[in-house]
């Protein structure tokens, strides 16, 4: 996925979860939308660079969204709507195990859930719930960094999926270069680590998908681990 504009900015402050204030390369200040809820506490620190993205909606209060921030050289994709995008390319490139799928359907509604990824190939039934990591320490991939209940809520929909014959996956796309592991974040929140666990005891698989990351987007690279 790519973005149709962007511009740098330095980071100042995150006033809520839903906004920043920036400066723009010309010195001035703006205060800008961003596109994950999570803590970001590794990333989001002052002085360091952004990147924005023009939003699509001209009615919108704040014009930019904070997509892009580097930590040292590395940059980080932190839009939280670009796993899935990319998810969705990644399967559409055979990127599982370079299956080509009879269907794939997004959002698809299992028990009170609803799971990221429907795909079947010859009345094989599959499920993926797609994560994005962006929190990254010593080259190793950490989920998640906030306490996420939707998310265990989600490992245990696919635990009891597999127990009915699904073949479930948990998806971490890396947001990111330079690493392809991703392991819970025991840490932040133990119950996400315990369903994972017990999850992957049932059958479920955990893939993680490495990318490709620029200023400019964010693009699978088409292999798993």
């Amino acid at each position: 996925m790519r973005y149709a504009k962007i511009c740098r900015a330095a980071f100042i402050a995150r006033p809520n979860r839903f906004v920043a204030r920036v400066r723009t390369e010309e010195g001035g200040e703006l205060t800008v939308h961003v596109k994950n809820t999570g803590r970001c506490r590794e990333l989001l620190l002052p002085g360091a660079a952004v990147i924005l993205a023009a939003g699509e909606n001209p009615a919108r209060k704040t014009a930019w969204d904070l997509v892009g921030v580097y930590k040292q050289d590395a940059l980080f994709n932190i839009d939280s709507q670009a796993p899935n995008r990319v998810a969705a390319e990644w399967l559409a490139a055979g990127g599982y195990d370079g299956i080509r799928f009879d269907f794939v359907k997004p959002e698809y509604r299992y028990g009170s859930s609803r799971i990221d990824f429907a795909m079947e190939r010859g009345g094989e039934q599959f499920l993926m719930e797609v994560k994005g990591c962006t929190l990254e320490r010593d080259g190793i991939g950490f989920f998640p960094d906030a306490p996420t209940e939707r998310g265990t809520r989600h490992l245990r929909e696919l635990t009891r999926a597999a127990g009915e014959g699904y073949r479930c996956a948990a998806a971490f796309v890396i947001q990111t270069e330079g690493v392809r592991q991703v392991r819970p974040n025991r840490e932040t929140d133990p119950a996400f680590a315990d369903a994972l666990n017990r999850a992957v005891s049932a059958g479920v698989r955990v893939i993680s998908i490495p990318c490709r990351v620029t200023e400019n987007g964010i693009e699978p690279l088409f292999r798993s681990r």
